[in-house]
């Protein structure tokens, strides 16, 4: 027997990924008189929301543990032997753009991306930069959970809308932990505004998102009896109610029942519907279908999509922290990257050929860099990608002085590189831009006014959805 994912009802399933009649009711029947999403649905309703304007959407690709900018995105063949990793650099499709040759298909669809290559902040540690690019929080220690919420939470509490099918904001693989620290999450906003979370390998024949579309009529017809009971002790409460509060309940309360029954939100997540090319483009495995699910959740109305590439095809520590205790750093890479090149640029691909590419923003990055001199050290274990154990082996350290993001789609000018870093890769030399600009540059794209809307804290205190940064104004977004 398995569980689902803290984000769903919290059922358990059946051995074949299934929920059991018994395990289902349980969920939905009992659930609907305590905490289910559609009290979360509620909780949210409660705080007052940005005016929606027209539909945009974000897909963050998190490579956690932060990948080398050097042997990917800013190839330096110039430097010394002892910052110059092994792989050499090709052209693009566009003039002036080099990749390393680890990334050929990206290389093909140059015209359709821009490369940030001068991002810096101070946040060392795993958890201290991945809050900083996620969150904007300053600090450069290390905090065991976040203390402002990270930037798809707020996106998705002032962009809700509670007569959406799908929640808003939709985790695949989330985005949330490293080790045992909190990486994101909603912080003072509480865990109503948690993504709803798909966890588990999508290429798998047996994947299947629980507690989403029930494919059981009987079950349904009971829910459905149930919660038309439940509405009519409610009713008793209607007579009563001058707010207009349990008008918006019925609303949310709906919205949680679609998920369970409703044969739309049920086809968003089901990757069976695309054509076996298609599921073949991005690749048979984890990553690649993580990308597809987040373009067909675009397409059904999700706007925040977050998808993290780590797991077995990392290598034997299954992310990109690519110390050489932890990995040979350029086997590592060289082992991940067919999988990231496919997957990324299939997505890239996708979003412009269907005509999402003013609409949706990909964007791709980790919380740094890596360390531009090679080290050397004992490895830890043998494995994928890592020598056995004592075996003496190249790494790259953490590296948040320089790190390179990707940016797609979003009516962004594209086919160009912005900001460059020195001959060595250690530090940027132009437009050096920190995370208040990253957050700010999606803020933008989701019409969201960083300067003039604030979230009330655990305090009751208004707090700046940012507290410093401005749109990347190279990127010259369009409308």
């Amino acid at each position: 027997m398995t569980r689902t994912d803290p984000g769903c009802f919290g059922p358990q399933n059946s051995d074949d990924g299934m929920p059991g009649r018994r395990e289902f009711l349980r969920a939905g029947l009992t659930g609907f008189t305590g905490m289910t999403l559609a009290d979360l649905y509620r909780l949210q309703a409660a705080v007052p929301k940005t005016t929606r304007r027209e539909k945009r959407a974000v897909i963050l690709v998190w490579l956690r543990g932060g990948c080398s900018h050097l042997d990917t995105f800013d190839p330096k063949p110039l430097a010394t032997s002892d910052y110059r990793g092994p792989y050499l650099p090709i052209d693009t499709k566009t003039p002036g753009i080099q990749l390393t040759e680890l990334l050929p298909r990206l290389s093909q669809v140059s015209d359709k991306f821009a490369l940030l290559r001068s991002v810096a902040h101070t946040g060392g540690g795993h958890p201290a930069g991945s809050l900083q690019v996620l969150s904007g929080d300053p600090a450069a220690a290390d905090k065991t959970k976040p203390i402002f919420p990270d930037w798809m939470t707020i996106a998705s509490h002032l962009r809700a809308d509670p007569n959406q099918p799908i929640p808003n904001y939709v985790a695949v693989n989330p985005v949330d932990r490293y080790d045992s620290f909190t990486i994101a999450g909603p912080a003072y906003l509480g865990p109503s505004y948690e993504p709803f979370k798909v966890t588990g390998d999508p290429s798998k024949p047996n994947f299947r998102v629980p507690n989403i579309g029930l494919k059981n009529a009987e079950d349904a017809q009971r829910l459905t009896r149930r919660v038309q009971l439940r509405e009519r002790l409610d009713g008793l409460r209607s007579e009563l109610d001058q707010s207009g509060m349990m008008g918006a309940v019925d609303g949310f309360q709906a919205q949680a029942l679609n998920l369970l029954t409703s044969s739309e939100a049920a086809a968003a997540f089901d990757l069976s519907k695309e054509k076996e090319s298609v599921r073949e483009r991005y690749g048979r495995n984890q990553w690649g279908q993580q990308c597809l699910m987040a373009r067909r959740l675009v397409e059904a109305g999700v706007e925040i999509i977050a998808t993290e590439f780590d797991g077995p095809l990392c290598g034997r520590v299954a992310n990109w922290d690519d110390h050489a205790v932890n990995h040979h750093v350029f086997d590592a890479i060289k082992y991940r990257a067919p999988f990231f090149d496919q997957a990324v640029s299939a997505l890239i691909e996708d979003v412009y050929s269907r005509g999402l590419d003013k609409q949706v923003l990909v964007i791709v990055t980790g919380e740094f860099g890596r360390t531009p001199r090679i080290s050397y050290a004992p490895s830890s274990g043998g494995g994928v990608a890592s020598g056995a154990k004592g075996t003496r082996q190249p790494g790259r350290d953490h590296w948040p002085r320089a790190n390179t993001m990707l940016f797609s789609g979003g009516g962004i000018q594209t086919g160009q590189v912005i900001g460059a870093t020195n001959r060595q890769g250690t530090d940027p030399i132009s437009r050096r831009v920190g995370p208040g600009d990253f957050l700010a540059t999606i803020y933008r794209h989701l019409q969201i006014d960083t300067e003039h809307t604030a979230i009330t804290n655990f305090a009751g205190r208004p707090v700046p959805i940012l507290a410093k940064g401005r749109p990347i104004a190279e990127l010259a977004f369009r409308g």
